[in-house]
């Protein structure tokens, strides 16, 4: 999994430096999301700002995605494919993908009535999983 991590990024930079290996090596190992600043924590022989950098790239090359906390940390998991979105769970943490997005049109109809031109949009869905008491009523 690592080299096709590096090898994407690689295609988006046209070279991968020993840093940014290092940083991409690291994300492959993560099981579920991590924060930026566990990452570096964990990496002292690569500057914080590197791993800032490549987690852009990372993101920005569809590698990873940013899930947005309850709490507001923001946090990175490996992505599923596609344009998706995430339900969070406010009790454990779980993060689950879901792909089923109905907002499109209404993102579009809102951009029309204010002349705005949309560039993307990222939705969090928060509430308990089905392990914390949630589920369907």
């Amino acid at each position: 999994m690592p080299s096709l991590i590096a090898a994407r990024l690689a295609a988006r930079l046209g070279r991968l430096t020993a840093s940014r290996r290092v940083v991409v090596a690291a994300v492959a190992r993560q099981r579920g999301h991590f924060t930026a600043e566990a990452l570096a924590a964990g990496l002292p022989i690569v500057g914080r700002a590197t791993v800032y950098r490549t987690l852009k790239l990372l993101t920005e090359a569809g590698v990873l995605c940013r899930v947005l906390m309850e709490d507001g940390s923001l946090h990175y998991r490996l992505s599923g494919p596609g344009h998706h979105h995430h339900l969070v769970c406010v009790a454990c943490g779980t993060i689950q993908d879901f792909s089923g997005c109905d907002v499109n049109g209404m993102v579009a109809q809102l951009a029309k009535g204010k002349a705005f031109t949309v560039e993307g949009h990222w939705l969090e869905v928060y509430g308990r999983c089905g392990g914390c008491g949630g589920g369907a009523s």
